[in-house]
């Protein structure tokens, strides 16, 4: 496993601020200090703020879990941010997100849904990631699916797990799960069809 460009900080290393925010997050709903709020408790002003939206986007929408997992993992793969995505595959299984269709979504592939609205999700989210925009098709299938409120907390979820994904990937937080790299293969493939840098890793 690679070590990650900044490191947990030993408890007794914490500054006030550091450790005040560092109780916050190991008492609320995670229970613990995930890999992004390493990195983040260097700007324990900041790592309060993110933490607390954080909460919000999680736990406090009005978005049903199942589709904000399926949003996570979009997230994720879009960026290939391997701890987010080994992460949220196992809540989203456990959830009852066919292995299949999480499979799909890693690929940023046409996953088959159970459900209208995990479609409108998926597709709203993919091309606001993917094309920086969304058409009307999507938008209108996403506030028919979940509501006009549904689809600002979306956006917000959105944005909170790419400001994660960002943190995994410019930081190379490495997954507690697993030792190899969940988008190994693609990032191969993005190579040998010119898609990433050869001189970047």
């Amino acid at each position: 496993m690679n070590s990650p460009r900044m490191s947990a900080i030993p408890l007794d290393g914490l500054t006030p601020a550091q450790r005040e925010v560092y109780d916050r997050i190991a008492s609320g709903p995670r229970g613990k200090i995930g890999a992004p709020h390493w990195a983040w408790l260097r700007s324990p002003a900041m790592a309060a703020k993110a933490e607390d939206f954080g909460r919000f986007c999680r736990f406090e929408t009005s978005v049903d879990p199942r589709l904000i997992e399926i949003a996570i993992l979009a997230t994720a793969a879009h960026w290939q941010a391997a701890v987010e995505w080994d992460l949220h595959e196992k809540e989203a299984l456990a959830m009852g997100v066919d292995a299949a269709t999480i499979e799909a979504i890693r690929r940023r592939g046409k996953p088959r849904f159970g459900s209208g609205a995990e479609r409108a999700v998926y597709l709203f989210t993919r091309e606001l990631l993917e094309d920086r925009r969304t058409g009307q098709s999507a938008y209108s299938g996403l506030v028919e699916s979940i509501g006009e409120q549904g689809a600002v907390e979306l956006v917000g979820i959105l944005g909170y797990y790419a400001l994660i994904s960002m943190t995994i990937v410019a930081f190379e937080i490495p997954s507690p799960i697993r030792d190899d790299d969940s988008f190994a293969d693609l990032r191969t493939n993005d190579r040998a069809h010119g898609r990433i840098d050869s001189r970047r890793r």
